[in-house]
């Protein structure tokens, strides 16, 4: 009876293994009944007939990372380029995953390979590291169309490495030493430009500058003569009024006559002084009527005034 007992309770913990299925979460169990597809279990608790039905797949709904092995691949330029990537998909038909196709892991491997091949044959070296973006896509592109059937989405693919010849790599090295001694001749000489430039300006704005200021030293020296002129002009006609002011004065012809005496006597002097013959006029005895013509002169000019 024991035995009996303990066979049952075996049978027992069997079937409620086999019927009881415990789905986790993001995960899809594909059941089959009788070897033929009968349903996909969402994750939680659920039921199935045993020795009837069966967990045939089971599949991993998380976004999955699928490494892209190193291939050779020529370009537009027949040059052999080694190309690595990764590509990321995800389950979304577990049916169609299970029975659309043997090993869809193998075959998207498989056909980014293929594709990333294709593309690059369409583009030069030079491009390769510019249209990155493009190949990826590309790449994404044909899984896409090509993954309907296998309930597979490809989220994106990425190229990790593009590594060209060794020899290759020299002659971009070599490229690009000689590109940036050129940018170099370019900027010294885009240098010494400006400076020529600028000093040019500069000696237009000191030759500017410095005919200003001669001009503006003529038009202020011009304007200093003028007013010293004037200073003198003025000074001279007040000086005459002033005189003619102390004619008109009492005395003031005796005084006149006085200084006219005097001028006489001594311009006569003086050429006594400077010169070996003296020429004097008829009348020079007669100092009075010399002096009585002289002031006869300027009375008549006092009159005209």
């Amino acid at each position: 009876m024991g035995y009996v007992f303990l066979t049952l309770v075996v049978l027992a913990l069997l079937v409620v293994f086999m019927t009881v299925k415990v789905v986790p979460q993001q995960t899809a169990y594909v059941v089959e009944r009788l070897g033929k597809f009968f349903d996909v279990l969402q994750p939680g608790i659920t039921f199935i007939i045993p020795f009837f039905d069966r967990v045939a797949y089971k599949h991993n709904l998380k976004e999955t990372a699928l490494d892209i092995p190193e291939q050779i691949c020529i370009t537009r330029d027949n040059v052999q380029v080694r190309v690595d990537g990764v590509i990321f998909i995800q389950i979304v038909d577990a049916q169609k995953a299970s029975y659309g196709i043997a090993d869809y892991r193998f075959a998207v491997i498989q056909l980014s390979q293929t594709t990333m091949r294709s593309e690059m044959g369409k583009i030069e070296l030079d491009k390769t590291f510019e249209e990155r973006t493009t190949l990826n896509q590309a790449v994404v592109r044909a899984i896409d169309e090509a993954a309907i059937g296998w309930g597979v989405k490809v989220l994106r693919y990425e190229i990790k490495n593009i590594t060209p010849p060794q020899s290759v790599l020299n002659a971009m090295e070599k490229q690009m030493q000689a590109e940036r001694e050129k940018r170099a001749v370019i900027l010294q000489s885009e240098g010494e430009k400006q400076s020529a430039i600028n000093i040019a300006e500069g000696q237009k704005q000191k030759v500017v500058l410095e005919s200003e200021g001669v001009r503006l030293r003529q038009i202020n020296e011009a304007a200093g003569e003028a007013e010293a002129i004037k200073s003198i002009a003025d000074a001279t006609a007040e000086s005459i009024r002033k005189v003619a002011a102390a004619i008109n004065d009492e005395g003031g012809m005796d005084a006149v006559q006085l200084r006219v005496a005097e001028q006489l006597v001594d311009q006569f002097g003086n050429l006594a002084r400077t010169n070996n013959t003296l020429i004097l006029p008829a009348n020079f005895g007669d100092l009075s009527s010399i002096i009585s013509t002289a002031m006869t002169v300027v009375k008549h000019q006092d009159k005209t005034k």
